[in-house]
């Protein structure tokens, strides 16, 4: 599992309960962070300079089934110059994705609404089976982020007669 950004040692900590011993949680962060007991790593750099990908896969011990992005650029309130830093932040955690992931893997990564994340989540339906908007439970009536679910696999089940997957919400026809 590896965690890009902005996640409090609290956060790590979960995630190291999750994964359990045998399991790897790498956190990435600008700001300096309390080192962790294993399963946790913790790294400070920026995940979008170059090469960034390749030091993140290496402090992993295997592919990763999960990358978690909740990393935000500092906003500036100039509309073009935001837009920007959030549009390079998305294809970091990208090349994260590409190299860290194993093939069945997720990515779970923060967006805001605006025309570049509408490309973004394009890109993302490139590489993905499935891609889901999820807006947290209990942000700010102000915030407007939320989060792309990522999923390699589509989830396995009986099809229907259209060809879609699961059964959930769907009406019975009575005989």
């Amino acid at each position: 599992m590896v965690d890009l950004g902005c996640w409090p040692g609290a956060w790590l900590q979960v995630l190291a309960e999750r994964v359990g011993p045998e399991g790897r949680v790498v956190g990435v962060d600008l700001q300096e962070t309390d080192p962790l007991p294993h399963p946790v790593a913790v790294m400070q750099f920026d995940f979008a300079e170059p090469g960034a990908p390749e030091r993140i896969a290496l402090a992993l011990t295997r592919k990763a089934d999960l990358l978690l992005c909740d990393a935000s650029p500092k906003l500036t309130g100039v509309r073009d110059v935001d837009h920007a830093a959030l549009e390079e932040v998305w294809q970091a955690a990208l090349a994260v994705a590409d190299h860290v992931l194993t093939p069945a893997g997720a990515a779970v990564i923060k967006g805001f609404p605006c025309a570049e994340a509408d490309a973004f989540r394009l890109r993302l339906r490139e590489r993905f089976a499935r891609v889901s908007e999820v807006r947290p439970e209990g942000k700010r009536g102000t915030s407007r982020e939320f989060y792309w679910v990522a999923l390699h696999e589509v989830p396995s089940g009986p099809r229907s007669s259209s060809g879609r997957r699961g059964g959930r919400n769907r009406r019975r026809r009575k005989s």
